[in-house]
């Protein structure tokens, strides 16, 4: 149990510094910016993006989130990181940068892996 724990608290911090932190911190800069402008996205994509990515980053670390809110979390961060690769994709081509989305999704699974685990009616019983 304890190291499900872990392995889903990592996952999971891992996503929200990636998905929450850094994009608060640096959605306003001017790399940022013309990151969003490159992909060929207005500005106020990014601001919207943003906003969304930390609402969701909440939804997944607060405890007392239902777990519905949880699951549409999960899966508008796993449309993030595909449309993300299908962007630099159909922008950049097919180099490095590219596919870095997917590791990120790859981690994604894991915290929504363990994040079914922990809930588990096994789990849950030794829990208590």
């Amino acid at each position: 149990m304890k190291r499900e724990q872990v392995v889903y608290w990592a996952a999971t911090t891992v996503i929200a510094l990636f998905e929450g932190v850094v994009p608060a911190l640096t959605s306003q800069t001017e790399l940022a910016k013309e990151g969003i402008r490159h992909l060929g996205y207005p500005e106020y994509f990014g601001n919207a993006l943003v906003v969304c990515k930390i609402l969701g980053v909440l939804a997944l670390v607060l405890p007392r989130v239902p777990k519905r809110v949880k699951e549409w979390a999960y899966a508008g961060f796993a449309f993030d990181f595909i449309f993300a690769t299908i962007s630099h994709g159909a922008v950049d081509g097919m180099i490095g940068q590219t596919f870095f989305p997917l590791v990120v999704l790859g981690i994604l699974a894991i915290s929504y892996i363990y994040y079914h685990k922990l809930q588990s009616p096994t789990n849950q019983a030794s829990m208590d």
